[in-house]
């Protein structure tokens, strides 16, 4: 109950983050083709562009259709990147055999301007994390702080390379809607492993 709470809030401060940008642009009226029919409260609305690891440039509605497992960390962090990292090879074993429609299990950098799509690309293969279910991100800062925004991911930069941040594990649904949300670390991951199967189905 207390998670569906904070995503219905989260959500509805979504809705009010998309209405503002909406109104702010006068330039355009209609709503494109690509968007017509998306649930109002999907990520595929948001308008920032990414790198992938690979060095191909997607926009979140590229990944529609799919169901998403997103979890926010930077490179060089060596305190609780390496354990939330850790979480999501785990939950992706254990999911794997059981899911209907593949995940795509995504790694958004907060630190955009050290994480550049090479080094993403390292730490993918570094970690075992370099097959097709595996993507990794960096954007613009304004585009990580607003995704940050949709998921309530709070996090500042407290010295040149470090970042205080949250550990939240985000399960989205195959149009792009929040679903369920888990925090911590090194926790139980089976309500988790379950939402994925949910959204997979």
């Amino acid at each position: 109950m207390q998670h569906t709470m904070k995503i219905a809030i989260q959500l509805f401060g979504f809705a009010c983050l998309l209405f503002s940008c909406g109104q702010s642009d006068t330039s355009t009226t209609a709503i494109s083709d690509q968007q017509e029919g998306m649930h109002d409260m999907s990520i595929y609305h948001l308008p920032s562009d990414w790198n992938t690891h690979h060095g191909e440039k997607i926009s979140f509605q590229d990944l529609k259709g799919q169901p998403l497992v997103v979890v926010m960390i930077y490179t060089a962090c060596k305190t609780a990147c390496p354990r939330l990292v850790a979480d999501m090879r785990q939950i992706e074993a254990k999911a794997a055999p059981h899911v209907k429609l593949q995940p795509r299990y995504i790694l958004v950098s907060i630190d955009p301007r050290n994480d550049h799509p090479e080094k993403l690309n390292q730490f993918a293969a570094d970690n075992g994390m370099d097959g097709e279910q595996w993507l990794f991100l960096q954007g613009t800062e304004s585009g990580v702080r607003e995704f940050a925004n949709v998921l309530s991911m709070k996090y500042k930069k407290i010295d040149p390379i470090d970042f205080s941040h949250s550990n939240i594990i985000s399960v989205f649904d195959t149009e792009g809607v929040l679903q369920y949300q888990k925090e911590g670390l090194g926790l139980q991951n089976e309500e988790i492993i379950e939402n994925i199967l949910r959204v997979s189905e």
